[in-house]
């Protein structure tokens, strides 16, 4: 599944368009780059650190499953000349997590660091808004990291609005989860 570039202007800066997306569910190959884009220690540092090959072989699968049984997902997302950046998308928060808005649909967006400050994940994150509405979805959440100031600033920059701070497990950060009905 791929979608038309985005073109829309960002309504911050109106001379500035956004960069063109493509967002196509994740394949096998997508775990091995995934796990290569993902290594750098800055792309993780508000979510444990890089994670092993096994991880992300599992986490592709299951956003296939996600895709095929919800109609959406976290999608891999690629720039206009089809290089991967990242993903974003939305999934059901896990109900086996032990704190979070379990029931809850929440989008997000993970991007190589060379592809920060660019664009990329609101443009991407415009093209999740449109295919969750679509499929149905009434209402998102996001889950940030209070120190990650990039993150929250394409959530509020969507619209989003912050319903709560709250303690991330381990008590020793915070979070934040913004909403935005759809």
């Amino acid at each position: 599944m791929t979608s038309s570039p985005t073109s829309l202007t960002s309504p911050t800066s109106p001379s500035r368009p956004l960069p063109a997306v493509r967002l196509r569910v994740p394949t096998d190959e997508d775990a091995h780059t995934w796990h290569g884009v993902f290594a750098d220690p800055d792309v993780m540092e508000f979510l444990g650190g890089p994670a092993e090959l096994s991880a992300y072989e599992e986490f592709t699968a299951r956003q296939r499953m996600h895709d095929a049984q919800l109609g959406y997902c976290l999608w891999t997302l690629l720039d206009e000349d089809g290089e991967v950046l990242g993903f974003t998308g939305a999934q059901p928060w896990p109900a086996e997590k032990a704190w979070g808005p379990v029931g809850e649909i929440e989008i997000g967006w993970r991007l190589a660091r060379h592809a920060w400050g660019k664009g990329y994940a609101y443009a991407a994150a415009l093209t999740t808004l449109e295919r969750v509405r679509a499929a149905g979805v009434p209402r998102v959440v996001a889950m940030i990291d209070d120190a990650n100031a990039r993150s929250v600033a394409v959530a509020e920059r969507l619209g989003m609005t912050l319903e709560e701070v709250f303690a991330l497990p381990g008590g020793t950060r915070t979070g934040r989860r913004y909403a935005l009905a759809l």
